[in-house]
């Protein structure tokens, strides 16, 4: 089962760029955040993406998610949900026979950072409940670096959101329910491995950036994981691709 994640900054400046995507890799499940568009200013034969059972879940100008799951792995269309905490359009849910796969844009909480934080333990609580049950995958922008190592030294900024202890605190306790962070685990010591970039000063051409995308997995799917890449060169968003594999 292959699965990709991208935070397209936008979905109608990149549509052409996320079915190109979609036909180089083929993912088994596509995972999008930030679409900024309803589903009513997307074309057709986006909306309704050959191969693919597709769920947009946007607003207007803001936010918003997607999840789209190849008919190849459910031949019926799957059951697409929303957690109750959900808001602004920040999660959309899909159970499948191999797991049941979440893609989310936590806030950013440069505005509201209790917010973000109330959000957060929200996740935390939905992954705590899911323990136990099915396989679980949560993939897509968290806005948070991990650790000092999946942030640049010259964009390390103790101060900053999305680098704060407490933050960094609530990620680890979701993790802790069961999951693993597969890009780190399968690359321990890779320093670089960074997804998100300032549009400026030709940072994502130095690689001076901060990794803020994630496929997270049970451990019994983790166990099963042969891969997850990094697509720093593809796409015009000031985030690149994640793609992981399992051998399912």
């Amino acid at each position: 089962m292959k699965i990709g994640t991208w935070n397209v900054n936008g979905i109608r400046a990149r549509q052409a760029q996320v079915q190109d995507w979609v036909e180089i890799e083929h993912p088994d499940v596509v995972c999008l955040q930030e679409l900024k568009a309803s589903p009513d200013q997307l074309p057709v034969w986006l909306c309704e993406l050959e191969g693919y059972w597709c769920y947009w879940h946007g607003g207007k100008g803001y936010s918003g998610v997607a999840l789209h799951v190849s008919k190849g792995i459910a031949p019926e269309r799957p059951r697409f949900e929303h957690p109750a905490f959900d808001y602004e359009n920040r999660m959309v849910v899909v159970h499948l026979p191999p797991a049941t796969v979440a893609s989310v844009y936590v806030p950013n909480g440069g505005k509201d950072f209790p917010a973000k934080m109330r959000f957060l333990g929200a996740l935390e609580q939905f992954v705590a409940e899911a323990r136990g049950g099915e396989p679980l995958l949560i993939c897509g922008d968290l806005n948070i670096a991990r650790t000092d190592m999946d942030v640049h030294p010259k964009e390390r900024k103790p101060r900053a959101i999305g680098q704060l202890p407490e933050e960094r605190a609530q990620l680890e306790r979701i993790i802790g329910h069961g999951l693993v962070d597969v890009g780190r685990a399968l690359e321990p010591d890779n320093d670089q491995m960074f997804t998100w970039w300032a549009p400026w000063r030709n940072l994502r051409e130095r690689n001076i950036g901060w990794r803020l995308d994630y496929v997270l997995a049970s451990e019994s799917l983790y166990g099963r994981g042969t891969s997850c890449r990094i697509q720093r060169d593809f796409g015009t968003s000031d985030h690149g691709p994640v793609v992981a594999e399992f051998a399912v």
